[in-house]
């Protein structure tokens, strides 16, 4: 029998800490929230109906909630052993039943978004592979997609091909035809952030050694294609079983667009429900799914590897040239007209209500017409910019810097797969109840479940970069850990992670926007550009300027991130002379 190694035991026992802990605080959600949870359940069996001291009573006995919170874990661990996820507070089913039938048809729809993803994936790498050169690419058209939010191109997909066309099913789960419009709505903009991811990695593969070496000997492009997808491939595959997961538990808008009766709806509807044991039970299974992800995507990833990881054998991570001047050209002159409509916007009143010009299209007036009150979309969009930018941008920070921190260590990987499989609404309703509901407690909800794309990001290209050749030799000739760090593993990772997480910067907005929706987060009537989104969405056939307006935007800050990216952060690659380990720059005279 194979004995586990230091690595595998402390990426156990973070999945076991980081699991425990999270089950613990959901058990802990009615007290965190100081909300009663027999009140919350009668109105979810009810309405509105009044309720009286007795009813409650009868209520908190029957849930189980006298003792405290820790005696109702315990009793739900208990039939956890025993296989027995109790019943739901709300329609008394039997919770095991309802995760199953959720649960499989939310993998169902997992699999089927996974498959747009990988399509869209490999169609935004193709210009990469067909050049394979060494440079950084266009990831205009990746950085737009991945700023799309989800719930508009359900929107626009079910209006579009459902409705008017009727080319598939605008709701329901009866047929693989149903799958086709949500599993696009979800696989556009999840394909995008993978294909931009690897877009990031291709060119690195292309400017290694081998390469030339390759070339220079005669081996078709299209081989060296395949090989140059092999060493880039281990850098994207952990985010793809993130995504994974993500895309099961975290498709509750989609489905609520389709009426699709999967987990991540069955999830959010038990959070706000307060209905713990079908909430536990949905985690459970998102958290199962999470390390069944993480264990294949890690022996894949080892595969692919091959032996060159435990030898030490692996190239370091090649600089690659910045891009050239018309990607500087574009990205002012866009960033420029961006600024221009922002500061038009500012100059007008974003609060005033003009009921007699309700859903007015475009005019000399309203020059992007106006919401359902009345309101002035370019003033509300000029208005929300330093709100809604400057708070993602600040998340997106926090992310950036604690999934470095995080990824560096050994034992992050088990924390970050269960932060996860956390959805953001639960985040946000736990960090509510300790910090209370605003804008700050929204960031941090968001933020506590963010950084685990880019830990798993950074542990991967750190973990290659350990095993590369100029570690070893940098080891060799006595380096230490703080210099092995700061000379050899952060230059490897802090550029690619880095652009990540701007990749990251619209989802972070939508996601701030959701909260936001629930009364979790910055309160109305204060303009926001999620805000708008969702507000105006039930009015997109009617007015779609009030749609489009913020979405242009934000697909605009996509573009600007991607442009921006062409210039990624090089660092210094140590190159070791004559037994010296004196770093020098890439280029520089030997001596």
């Amino acid at each position: 029998m194979r004995k586990l190694s230091p690595t595998s035991l402390k990426v156990g026992a973070g999945r076991v800490a980081a699991a425990g802990g999270l089950l613990a605080l959901t058990a802990l959600l009615p007290w965190l929230t100081r909300t009663d949870p027999a009140l919350t359940v009668l109105h979810a069996r009810y309405g509105d109906a009044p309720t009286t001291p007795k009813q409650l009573a009868e209520v908190r006995d029957q849930l189980g909630l006298g003792d405290g919170p820790f005696t109702f874990l315990g009793q739900w661990l208990r039939g956890l052993a025993h296989g027995d996820l109790g019943t739901s507070w709300v329609t008394g089913a039997d919770v095991g039943a309802d995760v199953s039938a959720g649960f499989h048809v939310s993998v169902s729809l997992m699999a089927y978004a996974m498959v747009v993803a990988v399509l869209v994936a490999v169609a935004v790498c193709l210009p990469a592979l067909r050049r394979g050169r060494a440079e950084p690419p266009n990831g205009v058209v990746a950085g737009v997609l991945a700023a799309l939010p989800e719930f508009l191109l359900a929107s626009v997909l079910a209006t579009l091909f459902a409705v008017r066309l009727g080319w598939f099913p605008a709701q329901g789960w009866a047929s693989p035809a149903s799958a086709v419009l949500p599993a696009l709505a979800l696989g556009l903009p999840a394909g995008a952030v993978l294909g931009r991811l690897a877009q990031d990695a291709l060119p690195t593969a292309f400017a290694e050694p081998w390469v030339r070496t390759a070339r220079a000997n005669g081996m078709p492009r299209s081989r060296i294609a395949r090989h140059a997808v092999r060493r880039a491939l281990p850098a994207v595959l952990p985010q793809a079983g993130l995504t994974m997961v993500g895309l099961t538990g975290a498709a509750a808008a989609v489905e609520a667009v389709f009426a699709i009766p999967g987990l991540g709806g069955t999830a959010v509807a038990a959070a706000l429900d307060l209905d713990l044991p079908l909430l536990q039970g949905c985690l459970l299974a998102l958290l199962a799914l999470g390390v069944v992800a993480a264990v294949a995507v890690e022996l894949v990833r080892r595969r692919l590897l091959g032996p060159a990881l435990r030898a030490g054998a692996l190239p370091g991570a090649a600089p690659v040239r910045a891009g050239g001047r018309a990607a500087t050209y574009a990205s002012l002159a866009l960033a420029a007209a961006l600024l221009t409509v922002l500061v038009w916007g500012l100059t007008r009143d974003p609060l005033q209500v003009e009921l007699t010009a309700r859903l007015a299209p475009p005019s000399g007036a309203h020059p992007f017409g106006t919401d359902a009150l009345g309101r002035d979309v370019l003033a509300r969009l000029g208005h929300g910019a330093l709100r809604t930018l400057a708070t993602a941008a600040a998340v997106c920070a926090a992310c950036w810097i604690v999934g470095i921190a995080l990824g560096l260590t050994r034992w992050a990987k088990g924390p970050a797969e269960v932060a996860n499989a956390l959805p953001a609404i639960l985040a946000g309703l736990l960090v509510t109840g300790l910090f209370g509901a605003g804008q700050t407690g929204a960031a941090v909800a968001v933020a506590a479940v963010g950084w685990a794309p880019l830990a798993a990001h950074t542990a991967a290209l750190a973990e290659t970069e350990r095993a590369s050749g100029h570690v070893e030799a940098a080891l060799a000739q006595g380096a230490g850990r703080p210099h092995i760090l700061r000379r050899h593993v952060l230059p490897g990772v802090l550029g690619p992670v880095t652009r990540h997480a701007a990749l990251r910067l619209a989802p972070t907005t939508l996601a701030l926007a959701s909260l936001s929706f629930l009364g979790l987060g910055t309160q109305p009537p204060t303009p926001e550009w999620g805000r708008l989104l969702m507000e105006n969405l039930p009015y997109a056939e009617r007015a779609p300027w009030a749609v489009l307006a913020p979405a242009a935007a934000l697909a605009c800050v996509g573009a600007l991130v991607a442009l921006a990216g062409r210039r990624p952060l090089q660092g210094r690659r140590a190159v070791f002379i004559g037994g010296s380990a004196e770093p020098r720059r890439r280029g520089s005279r030997r001596g």
